[in-house]
């Protein structure tokens, strides 16, 4: 396969950090780039660096019309993504999109079908699993480690939400709300260390405790949670804790993963990359094997801990052997359906089933 043509709609954080992962691959040249926002415009161009300089649209149909690109990495803010996908899925071009897939359960559904009968592959951007302490510990769960899966916690414990193009990002509407917006990814990650278990009920309590309450605009006040803890029941009999706090930037690590089952535990911390493993019978409290994850073919760490350059080598792999995605649209719509019924827990004070959510 020659270079991979990609297109970028959207040039924001995450846009421009596709494309540094894009170029790091040196199999993907940027010839497109789609955002309405000049100063994204600017970023864009400077984020591709000495390659040639990319054709630049204010539009996505636009850029699609041209028909310079090969692939599509839809980066946008959340609430347009099914307004975007509805045209780029429309084109005969792989697609990347970034999560959430869409902001709510409903829209996912309609993008899953406007996707029906593709043969462009369709990818969604739940790049986590990715990461290399993580991929351990997904491995080492694959592996029998910790026997049968009955606990899975997820902790992050990080900084405020950024500052974005016009604030997008501080409000549910547009967002899908925290849940959504930041905590599919560790969802995501639940389904995938229970083995594939389905959710079945949701408990969840949270709140804006800290963060945005002095920041109006428009004369509306942010509504982002920035705390919550969240239980997920599967159908396994496994359950998933997340614990998240968004104004904890004084900590040692961002995330922590932890899976356990009747025969150990294996843990992994990021930034620190390390990933800990416990077996029952063999190791005792404080004498467990820990291990530190250096994944050496990851040339570009960029902002997620070289995860997303990752994410773009099996995104290029599978269109070059013509394999199915990894992360696939209804891997996208669980992440966010885990998101949505947390909120509705929160907002009625009461456990969600996952089949009113689904």
């Amino acid at each position: 396969m020659d270079e991979l043509r990609y297109g970028i709609v959207g040039a924001g954080m995450m846009g421009c950090e596709h494309i540094e992962n894009v170029i790091a691959t040196g199999r993907g040249v940027v010839t497109a780039v789609a955002d309405p926002h000049e100063p994204s415009q600017k970023a864009a161009i400077e984020a591709v660096g000495d390659q040639p300089r990319p054709m630049i649209f204010d539009h996505h149909v636009a850029m699609l019309e041209a028909g310079v690109c090969d692939a599509v990495v839809v980066a946008t803010p959340n609430m347009t993504h099914r307004s975007v996908l509805g045209d780029v899925l429309a084109a005969p071009v792989h697609v990347l999109v970034e999560k959430p897939l869409c902001i709510t359960v409903a829209e996912c559904r309609e993008v899953i079908v406007a996707a029906a009968d593709r043969r462009e592959l369709v990818w969604v951007g739940l790049e986590y699993r990715y990461m290399p302490p993580v991929a351990r510990l997904l491995a080492e769960v694959g592996a029998g480690a910790v026997g049968t899966v009955h606990m899975v916690a997820a902790r992050e414990h990080r900084f405020p939400f950024l500052t974005k193009v016009g604030s997008w990002n501080r409000f549910s509407a547009q967002t899908g709300g925290t849940l959504v917006e930041k905590c599919c990814h560790y969802f995501d990650l639940m389904v995938l260390a229970t083995g594939g278990a389905r959710p079945v009920r949701v408990f969840a309590s949270g709140g804006q405790s800290v963060n945005h309450l002095d920041e109006v605009y428009a004369g509306r006040t942010p509504d982002i949670l920035d705390n919550a803890y969240v239980i997920v029941d599967f159908d396994s009999g496994a359950r998933g804790m997340l614990d998240l706090c968004m104004f904890a930037e004084a900590t040692r690590n961002q995330e922590e993963l932890v899976v356990v089952g009747d025969a150990g535990k294996v843990e992994a911390l990021v930034p620190e990359g390390v990933v800990r493993v416990g077996r029952r019978g063999e190791h005792w409290i404080g004498g467990v094997e820990e291990i530190t994850v250096v994944d050496h073919s990851v040339v570009h760490q960029g902002l997620h801990h070289g995860s997303s350059y990752v994410e773009h080598i099996r995104f290029l792999d599978a269109i070059e052997n013509g394999t199915p995605p990894e992360v696939t649209l209804l891997d996208g719509l669980l992440a966010v359906a885990i998101g949505e019924a947390a909120h509705r827990s929160i907002d009625e004070r009461r456990p969600i089933e996952m089949n009113e959510v689904l």
